[in-house]
C-alpha cells in the first residue's frame, strides 16, 4: 500500500513531453509511480482537473540571512518553490570572521537590498567557516530543500581583510587561499561558487562588491578549485564582452564545470543579449558548459512612497520633510498644493547615473495595475498618459503614488524591455542553452518582487499572454524543475518519475492568479519587505509530505539542506 496517491491529474511531468492523465503514487519521499493507475493508498488526494508538476527549483535565490529564521522560506514557498539555491551574486554570510558580520551585513543589504537591521537581529552567528554554516543551516528544520553556493565577497575579505574588501589585486598565496577556502566549501556540500562584476552592485558603504574586478588568474585560480559537477555563478557587466566570455568558456574547459551568467536586454545595448547567447552556442561547440541564466520577466522596479525609491525621493524637500514621516503623514502633506508645487518645481539631488535615467524616464514607467500587468503597452505609461491629459509626467506619477492611500505601486523594467514587449524574453525562453533564473527570491526587499516568477510563467506564458505567442505548457513546467535541477546535479527531483524525489504541485491552472505586490513589516526588527500571494495552488508536497494545503502551510517541515550534487 502506498503512503499517498492522487489520483486523475493532468501530469505536466518536466521532461517536456506532452500532459497526460493519470495518478502519482509517493512512498515515503519518492515517487514510486507516475501514470496510469496506482493501487491503494493511506492517503488519497482527488486531482481530476487539477495540474500535477514538479516541484519548482529555484537557482537564483538570495536567502542566506533568511534561511536561518524563516523555516518556509517566503514568499519562494507561497508559489510552488520546493527546492532554493541561495548565495548567488558573490554575496553571503560565511566564512565570516566575528569582526566582519556587521561589514557582511552591509554588503547584503547594499548589494540585494535587505534591510541590514533585520539581519542583524535575525542571524545567529553559529559559524565561522563555510562548512560551519552549512552545519548550522542543516540544524534548523524547515518545509523545502534549501542548498548554498560560496560567495566570493565573503572568502576575499576572509582571506585578505581590507585588502580584499577594497578589491586590491591579490598575490598568488591569497588566490591559493581563497581556493582552498572554496574547495573545502564544495567538499562539505557547497553546489557551486558565485562572484559579482557588476558595478550596479555595491556595499551599503557604496563599496563596489568584493571580486568585481578580479583578474582571470584569481577567477581561474578559485574555479579549478570546483570540480565538474560545482557550478560557477556570476552577475557581470559584461564589458568588454568578449573577454568576459572567454575566460568562462577557457573555465569551463580547463575544469568541466559549467559557468552561468545573468543574461538579460539592457536599453543601451539592446541586442547584446543576441549575442551573449550566440557565444554560449560557440562555447558549446567547443566543449565548455556556458549557460545563461535568463529571467521570465522584466527586472521589474517597483517604485512607491513605502519603496527604497521611486521619482521624488531625491528631491531635497521629499528627503528632508516627507522622508521621516509615517505613511499616512506623508500622504496628506503631499496631497496639499503649496507643497506638491514646490516639489515638482524641484531637481533630484545627488542621484547615480542609474537613479537619474530613472527617475526621467517615463516612458518606462507604468501604472502596475490590480491584477499587476508586467508587459503594459507604450499608450499605458506615464509618459502617454501624461501627453493624453495635458500634463507634465512629474505631476502624473506625483498624484498616482498619492494613490490607495499612499500604497500604490509604479513599474519600472529596468532590464528585458527595451523594446516594449516580451519577444526577447520568449526567445530566451526557447534557447535550448538558456536556464530560467533570476527571481531573486528573498533580496531587493524594497524595490522588487520577482520571487513570484514561478507562478508568472504559468499565468502569463503559459495562459493569458495578449501582446504576442504564449509558451507550451509543458515548456514552461520544464524549464522550472528538470532543466534548473540539472544544472546543479540535482537528477534526483526536477520530473514525475519513479524514484526520483516526491516534490509536487497541485494546480488549479484556471483558477490560478497572482495577487499585486504589497508592502509588509514582517522581517526581523519590524524590516520592511515586498510580497506577492497567488491563489490556485491546491496543494504543495515536498520529500512526499503536504506542506501546504489550498495555500495553508499544514506544520509539516519535510525541508533539508542539499549537500552536494543529488544522483537520480
Amino acid at each position: 500500500m502506498h503512503d499517498l496517491v492522487i489520483r486523475g491529474g493532468t501530469l505536466v511531468d518536466g521532461t517536456g513531453g506532452p500532459a497526460r492523465t493519470g495518478d502519482v503514487a509517493i512512498d515515503g519521499a519518492r515517487i514510486a509511480q507516475a501514470g496510469g493507475r496506482a493501487g491503494a493508498a493511506r492517503r488519497e488526494i482527488d486531482a481530476a482537473g487539477l495540474l500535477v508538476t514538479p516541484g519548482w527549483v529555484d537557482v537564483h535565490t538570495h536567502y542566506d540571512g533568511q534561511v536561518t529564521w524563516d523555516p518556509y522560506l517566503t514568499p519562494s514557498s507561497w508559489h510552488g518553490v520546493t527546492t532554493v539555491v541561495m548565495g548567488n551574486c558573490g554575496v553571503g554570510f560565511a566564512p565570516a570572521q566575528r569582526d566582519r558580520h556587521q561589514w557582511l551585513i552591509g554588503l547584503m543589504e547594499g548589494v540585494e537590498d535587505i534591510p541590514g537591521t533585520a539581519l542583524a537581529e535575525g542571524i545567529r552567528w553559529e559559524w565561522e567557516s563555510f562548512p560551519e554554516y552549512l552545519d548550522a543551516v542543516e540544524r534548523m528544520r524547515r518545509a523545502i530543500d534549501v542548498a548554498a553556493q560560496v560567495p566570493h565577497g565573503a572568502v576575499r575579505a576572509y582571506v585578505m581583510g581590507e585588502r580584499g574588501a577594497k578589491n586590491e589585486k591579490p598575490t598568488r598565496d591569497d588566490v591559493a587561499a581563497m581556493a582552498r577556502i572554496v574547495g573545502d566549501a564544495i567538499a562539505a556540500g557547497a553546489l557551486g561558487f558565485s562572484t559579482s562584476r557588476t558595478m550596479l552592485h555595491r556595499a551599503v558603504d557604496g563599496e563596489p562588491v568584493p571580486g568585481t574586478f578580479a583578474g582571470e588568474e584569481e577567477l581561474l585560480g578559485i574555479g579549478r578549485a570546483l570540480g565538474p559537477r560545482a557550478v560557477f555563478e556570476l552577475a557581470s557587466d559584461l564589458a568588454p564582452e568578449g573577454a568576459e566570455l572567454a575566460w568562462m568558456e577557457k573555465l569551463s574547459t580547463e575544469t568541466g564545470c559549467p559557468v552561468t551568467f545573468a543574461c538579460l536586454q539592457n536599453d543601451f545595448d539592446p541586442e547584446q543579449w543576441r549575442r551573449l547567447l550566440r557565444g554560449a552556442e560557440l562555447a558549446a561547440v567547443r566543449g565548455a558548459r556556458v549557460v545563461p541564466q535568463v529571467a521570465g520577466r522584466p527586472t521589474g522596479l517597483l517604485l512607491g512612497l513605502e519603496s527604497t525609491f521611486h521619482p521624488f525621493s531625491d528631491h531635497p524637500t521629499y528627503r528632508a520633510e516627507l522622508a521621516p514621516l509615517p505613511l499616512a503623514e506623508r500622504v496628506r502633506r503631499m496631497r496639499d498644493p503649496a507643497l506638491r508645487a514646490r516639489l515638482l518645481a524641484e531637481q533630484p539631488s545627488a542621484l547615480l547615473p542609474i537613479g537619474a535615467y530613472i527617475a526621467q524616464s517615463f516612458h518606462k514607467l507604468f501604472p502596475l495595475g490590480d491584477p499587476p500587468d508586467y508587459e503594459p503597452a507604450p499608450e499605458c505609461s506615464v509618459k502617454a498618459i501624461a501627453e493624453r491629459r495635458g500634463r507634465t509626467p512629474h505631476e502624473v506619477a506625483y498624484d498616482m503614488l498619492l494613490e490607495r492611500d499612499g500604497h500604490e505601486l509604479l513599474y519600472f523594467p529596468l532590464l528585458n524591455y527595451a523594446q516594449g514587449d516580451f519577444e526577447p524574453i520568449r526567445e530566451m525562453l526557447l534557447h535550448p542553452q538558456a536556464v530560467l533564473g533570476l527571481s531573486d527570491g528573498g533580496a531587493h526587499c524594497g524595490i522588487i518582487c520577482d520571487a513570484s516568477m514561478p507562478t508568472y510563467m504559468l499565468t502569463h506564458w503559459a495562459r493569458d499572454r495578449r501582446r504576442g505567442e504564449r509558451l507550451p505548457l509543458e515548456h514552461v513546467v520544464q524549464l522550472q524543475t528538470r532543466n534548473t535541477a540539472r544544472l546543479f546535479g540535482l537528477d534526483d527531483r526536477g520530473a514525475l518519475a519513479p524514484g526520483l524525489q516526491a516534490d509536487l504541485n497541485l494546480i488549479d491552472f484556471e483558477g490560478l492568479r497572482l495577487s499585486a505586490p504589497e508592502m509588509v513589516f514582517d522581517l526581523p526588527a519590524r524590516g520592511r519587505r515586498l510580497i506577492q500571494r497567488a491563489s490556485g495552488y491546491q496543494a504543495t508536497i515536498a520529500r512526499g509530505e503536504l506542506i501546504y494545503e489550498k495555500g495553508e502551510p499544514t506544520g509539516a517541515l519535510p525541508g533539508k539542506l542539499i549537500r552536494g550534487p543529488q544522483a537520480a
